[in-house]
């Protein structure tokens, strides 16, 4: 941690403390960002919207709804304004996706394939459950959201998890299989695995009349045109001879490419949100993530672990708060 605070202070030029409440009791911040160790997120988020600043926390708020709502709770008593940083929704390739399936051309969505995969071994305090490591809140909160956005924010009616430690050297999972289902609503398949040599797309969209895939590299969509192709007309006859059902569609590709600003990902999606994090703070605008939305993610994350009961290792870090 010393460590740390000396290399803020040499390339930010940058205050730095050791204790927390000796940077929320001073009276010339206007907006505090939680970024501590996961298992830290609600107390400190408490604490600092208390204290009387604007709050913006990492991923995940919470694990628990209880505890997000304790937060939510917080920021409406001290009538600050807090914003969970999910600024993955502003990456250009998802923007991207989601003015597609608004657009119609793939049809009915019936079926969402999420894919945030890698092969890695972890040794750090991520791969420990005692401070609430794991694929599944680290990589996962952002790619449930993602997903969330998708179902229109409505809480699934089925929910499956399977998680297993597979080759990290915590007790935490690193991977996960999720599986959601919401009334008149796409399915998702959702995994977050460490244990994926080959990768494959982030993105599967399958609709009745075309299908999206790809990734931040870029995407490729096929559709065809309802007005342009044959009329079907439901036979109970057998089709002659042996074949099955055949025509040829008047199917049209596009595809999609980051360019200009949008090349720069990283900087382009936090610029988004703290532009309209300033904004919800210096103009009275809406934050640019709803609370709301996100207690949805956190009732899927609650279920998950709800599901999976992995063994825990002896706790030998700092006090957990929960």
């Amino acid at each position: 941690m010393v460590q740390r605070q000396a290399r803020a202070r040499r390339e930010f030029g940058c205050l730095a403390f050791q204790d927390p409440g000796e940077l929320l009791g001073r009276d010339d911040i206007e907006l505090v960002v939680n970024a501590l160790p996961t298992h830290l997120h609600p107390s400190l988020s408490v604490e600092a919207l208390r204290a009387g600043h604007h709050l913006v926390c990492v991923k995940p708020v919470a694990w628990r709804t209880a505890d997000f709502d304790r937060v939510v709770a917080a920021a409406r008593k001290a009538r600050r304004k807090f914003a969970p940083f999910h600024q993955r929704r502003f990456t250009p390739c998802f923007e991207k996706v989601r003015s597609v399936i608004d657009s119609g051309v793939l049809g009915e969505i019936v079926g969402i394939g999420l894919s945030f995969n890698s092969f890695s071994r972890r040794w750090d305090w991520q791969t420990l459950q005692e401070f609430k490591g794991g694929n599944l809140l680290n990589t996962g909160s952002h790619s449930l959201d993602m997903a969330m956005c998708l179902l229109d924010f409505h809480k699934p009616d089925k929910i499956f998890c399977a998680m297993r430690r597979a080759n990290s050297t915590g007790d935490a999972e690193d991977h996960v299989k999720l599986v959601l289902h919401a009334r008149r609503k796409p399915v998702v398949d959702l995994e977050i695995s460490s244990c994926a040599a080959y990768q494959g797309e982030t993105f599967t969209i399958n609709g009745s009349r075309g299908s999206l895939t790809g990734g931040s590299g870029g995407l490729r969509w096929r559709y065809f045109e309802a007005r342009r192709a044959p009329e079907l007309k439901l036979t109970w006859q057998p089709i002659p001879g042996p074949a099955y059902c055949q025509e040829e569609l008047p199917f049209v590709d596009r595809s999609w490419r980051a360019r200009g600003r949008q090349e720069d990902e990283f900087n382009y999606m936090f610029g988004r949100f703290y532009t309209q994090m300033h904004d919800a703070v210096r103009r009275g605008a809406a934050v640019p993530i709803a609370a709301r939305q996100v207690r949805v993610q956190v009732q899927v994350l609650e279920e998950c672990r709800r599901q999976n009961r992995l063994v825990r290792l002896p706790a030998e870090g700092w006090p957990d708060p929960a």
